[in-house]
C-alpha cells in the first residue's frame, strides 16, 4: 500500500472511531488527493481547533474557494459543529476529515 493509501485508512479510522462516521471512501479519497501533498507535512496535516488564524483558513480557502459557498455566520457554524463533532479535547485532528466533514454538511460531494 503507498503512504496514501495508509493516510486514507487513518482517516477513515478517525471518521469512525471519534466522529462517529461511516465514510464514503470515494469521497474521502477525492477529498485526501484534493490537499495535494500538505498530507504528508505534520503541520499542515492537521487542523487546531483552538486557533482563529488556522479556522479562517479552513473556512476562506476550503469552504468559500473550494466549495463555493458564500461567507455568512453558517461557515462559523459548521466548522464549530466539526470540531465539536471530532472531540475539542482531540489534539490532532486531521485536514482531511475535517474537510470531509464539512463537505458532507454543506453536501458538497460534486465538487469533486
Amino acid at each position: 500500500m503507498s503512504k496514501r493509501d495508509d493516510l486514507i485508512a487513518k482517516y477513515a479510522a478517525d471518521l469512525k472511531d471519534k466522529c462517529g462516521v461511516n465514510p464514503d471512501m470515494d469521497l474521502l479519497t477525492k477529498v485526501t488527493v484534493g490537499l495535494g501533498p500538505s498530507i504528508y507535512n505534520a503541520d499542515s496535516a492537521t487542523v487546531s481547533g483552538s486557533d482563529e488564524s488556522e479556522l479562517a483558513t479552513v473556512k476562506n480557502n476550503y469552504l468559500i474557494k473550494k466549495l463555493g459557498l458564500k461567507d455568512s455566520a453558517d461557515l462559523d457554524k459548521a466548522i464549530d459543529s466539526v470540531m465539536e463533532t471530532y472531540g475539542r479535547s482531540n489534539r490532532s485532528k486531521y485536514r482531511a476529515v475535517v474537510y470531509y466533514l464539512l463537505c458532507t454538511h454543506f453536501n458538497k460531494a460534486s465538487v469533486y
